[in-house]
């Protein structure tokens, strides 16, 4: 089964995802900020995280950067996903290691489709 860690520190977005992400037979792991989504994902090793952007204390390219240039986590995919949809967040994110970038809300299907596609 498909891990995927979800770093986002809205509970109602955090039950939308798991939700979406349940109901597509992928295992769920929650984390409400950064740092503590950096901490699980050097302790589990997920296979895929959705990281959200705007975040108290350390943001989503804070720690989507900490992850990607991390020796044990630099293999794991991350999806930003978030309301600020300005181009420039988008090359930002990338530049941070991001391989997506989605813009909330977001749609079951193409979340599913995405996810599959950055861990082939």
């Amino acid at each position: 089964m498909t891990t995927v860690l979800v770093i986002d520190d809205s509970p109602s977005e955090m039950a939308k995802f798991r939700d979406m992400l349940s109901k597509n037979n992928f295992q769920v792991l929650e984390a409400t900020n950064g740092e503590q989504g950096c901490q699980m994902a050097a302790d589990h090793l997920p296979d895929v995280i959705l990281m959200d952007v705007v975040m108290p204390e350390m943001n989503g390219f804070q720690a989507t950067r900490k992850i990607t240039r991390g020796k044990t986590t630099a293999h794991i995919p991350v999806i930003m996903i978030s309301t600020k949809n300005q181009e420039t967040d988008r090359v930002w994110g990338k530049r941070q290691g991001a391989k997506e970038y989605m813009n909330k809300p977001i749609d079951e299907s193409s979340l599913v489709n995405i996810i599959r596609r950055v861990m082939e």
